[in-house]
C-alpha cells in the first residue's frame, strides 16, 4: 500500500494497474506449475497401474498352483519329434512298420505343458521389462534354464512378486506363522467344444422342427386342398 499513489486518480489507477497485472501473473505461473504437476502425477500414476496389473497377472501365471507338478517342461514339439524320430530310426525295420497311431504325437498332457511353457514364457517376459532388480535376475535366470532345457520352478519368483506387490499396494506382510506351499505355474483349463457341440446339436434340432413344422404345414394344405375338390365333386353330381 506504500508504493500507491493517491495523489491524483491517474496515479491510482496505474498503481492499481500495477497491482492487478502483478497479481494475475503470479496466478498464472502458479496454475501452470500446478497443472504441470498434476500431469506428472497422473502419468506416475498410469505408469504405476500398469506395472501392477502385468505383474499381478504375471504373479497368477507363475503361481497359480499349489499341486501336482509344479516344474516347467521346456520341451517343444520339435524335440518331441525328434526323439522319436531317433527311436524309430535306432528301432530297425519293426519300427518303420508300426501303424501310424504309434508315432510321437503330443497328447493332451504334452499339449498342457506346452501352454503352461508359452505362458511362463510371456511372464518371464514382462518381469524382464517392469520387475525389479531381484525379479529381473530371477526372471532373466529362469529364461536361460529354459533356453537350455531343463525344468524350472518359479516360487521363489513368485515369491518376490507377492512381496512387491503386497508392499506397493500398502498391506500388510504375509505373517511368519502362515505357512504357504510352494506355488508353480497355473495350468491352463480344458477349452472343449462343449458349448459349441451343444449349439450345433441345438441349431440341428431347431433346423428338424422347422422341417418337421413345414412338412405338417404342407400336409394341413394338402388335405384343404383335396377336401375342397371333393365338395365340387358331390355339388356337380348333385345338379
Amino acid at each position: 500500500m506504500r508504493n500507491i499513489d493517491f495523489s491524483s486518480w491517474q496515479t491510482l489507477l496505474i498503481s492499481l494497474f500495477g497491482l492487478a497485472l502483478v497479481t494475475l501473473v503470479g496466478v498464472g505461473l502458479r496454475l501452470v506449475a500446478m497443472q504441470t504437476i498434476q500431469q506428472r502425477r497422473e502419468r506416475e500414476n498410469r505408469q504405476i497401474n500398469e506395472r501392477l496389473r502385468t505383474l499381478i497377472a504375471a504373479y497368477k501365471t507363475l503361481g497359480g498352483s499349489f499341486t501336482g507338478n509344479l516344474a516347467v517342461d521346456p520341451t517343444h514339439l520339435s524335440d518331441i519329434r525328434r526323439r522319436g524320430d531317433t527311436a524309430g530310426s535306432s528301432a530297425g525295420s519293426a519300427a518303420d512298420l508300426a501303424p501310424a497311431v504309434d508315432s510321437p504325437m503330443p497328447e493332451s498332457g504334452s499339449d498342457r505343458g506346452r501352454r503352461v511353457r508359452d505362458a511362463v514364457e510371456a511372464a518371464l517376459s514382462d518381469i524382464i521389462l517392469l520387475g525389479t532388480e531381484e525379479q529381473v535376475r530371477l526372471a532373466a535366470n529362469a529364461a536361460a534354464e529354459l533356453a537350455a532345457g531343463r525344468h524350472v520352478h518359479t516360487h521363489d519368483l513368485v515369491v518376490s512378486l507377492r512381496d512387491f506387490i503386497r508392499g506397493v499396494l500398502d498391506l500388510d506382510a504375509v505373517p511368519a506363522s502362515v505357512a504357504i506351499p510352494r506355488q508353480g505355474p497355473a495350468r491352463p483349463s480344458a477349452t472343449g467344444g462343449k458349448g459349441g457341440g451343444g449349439r450345433d446339436e441345438a441349431r440341428q434340432g431347431g433346423g428338424g422342427r422347422g422341417g418337421a413344422g413345414g412338412a405338417g404345414l404342407g400336409a394341413g394344405l394338402g388335405l384343404g386342398v383335396g377336401g375342397g375338390i371333393a365338395l365340387d365333386d358331390d355339388h356337380a353330381h348333385h345338379e
